[in-house]
């Protein structure tokens, strides 16, 4: 490579919106609002990699310090399991999705970082290896599964610790509508509040439930979704945390909804719908207001593919 070039690697990475109601850590859907890094390699070898970040339209940037960066620490995760060493390198960072907003920013961060830990060290993207990868840094597939493939994912992870992930493609007639409330919820506490077991009757719900959503999308019954989406494992354990959700998930089915369900760990809420899609958006906000938050509405379609990549050379400064 000549000395006054520089090689640069660029990754997109979609938001994503899991569980959708009674799919817990199995079903995850990707949205179209993305996760971008510039990679530029520095030198073959080097101490550290630099960052820097920036978040758009409200949301927050990804921290600076590469120990504290989800993006290098999933590089730094991929080159000790892979056993190579990562080139010196610099992060550039744009991120539209919201931290800590249940819309899968860490996923996103994840596998953004273990595919760029791939292409520096100048290897092909395996995405088996970086589904892995990513689940062992996540805990759980549908996020992640839903970040790297794009549409719907059903994902399960097996004793072994391989994943499975099926990609479904979304109908494009369907919009999510998504409400944050501004509240930063993190997954871990998030999780804490949720049952160590749960009845036989809750878990045939859930299971009848899931198995529905994906029946209902390939046979373009829609109306069964607002049934499929009702979830008896971990959306009333999380009201404690979230004012304005136990509202949100006692609404009316209204024209043009199809169903309503907290995003993954939350805050954030999504409303599946086919129109009106401003009103529904309107009407699931206010039940944050009246618990004096102020919630952010966005009208996103689902992202059908998932992460992309591409490489080029840039003058060295």
């Amino acid at each position: 490579m000549s000395p006054s070039r520089l090689t640069s690697f660029e990754v997109r990475v979609p938001a994503s919106t899991a569980n959708l109601g009674a799919g817990f850590d199995c079903l995850g859907l990707a949205l179209e609002m993305y996760l971008s890094v510039r990679a530029t390699v520095l030198a073959a070898t080097g101490a550290r990699t630099m960052a820097r970040s920036r978040g758009v339209s409200g949301t927050s940037a990804l921290p600076s310090d590469p120990d504290q960066n989800l993006i290098f620490r999933a590089m730094r995760h991929t080159a000790e399991r892979e056993g190579f060493a990562l080139p010196r390198t610099r992060l550039a960072v744009q991120n539209e999705i919201p931290v800590a907003g249940g819309l899968g920013s860490s996923a996103a961060a994840t596998v953004a970082g273990i595919a760029l830990g791939f292409t520096v060290a100048g290897r092909p993207i395996p995405k088996d290896t970086v589904l892995r990868y990513a689940t062992e840094m996540e805990g759980h597939p549908d996020n992640v599964a839903a970040a790297l493939l794009g549409g719907l994912v059903v994902t399960l992870t097996r004793a072994d610790g391989s994943v499975v992930a099926i990609r479904k493609r979304w109908p494009k007639v369907i919009r999510a509508i998504v409400v944050t409330p501004n509240v930063t919820l993190e997954t871990k506490k998030s999780r804490g509040v949720l049952p160590q077991t749960v009845s036989r009757a809750d878990a045939v719900h859930n299971l009848q439930r899931s198995a529905l959503f994906v029946a209902a999308l390939e046979d373009r019954r829609y109306d069964l979704l607002w049934d499929a989406m009702q979830d008896r494992l971990h959306q009333a354990a999380r009201q404690s945390l979230i004012p304005g959700l136990a509202d949100v998930l006692a609404l009316p089915r209204m024209p043009g909804l199809l169903g309503i369900a907290l995003s993954g760990a939350g805050p954030s809420v999504v409303a599946l719908a086919t129109e009106r899609f401003d009103e529904i958006g309107k009407t699931v906000a206010r039940c944050f207001e009246r618990h004096g938050l102020v919630p952010t509405i966005r009208n996103l379609e689902a992202a059908q593919e998932g992460i992309t990549s591409s490489q080029k050379y840039v003058s060295q400064k």
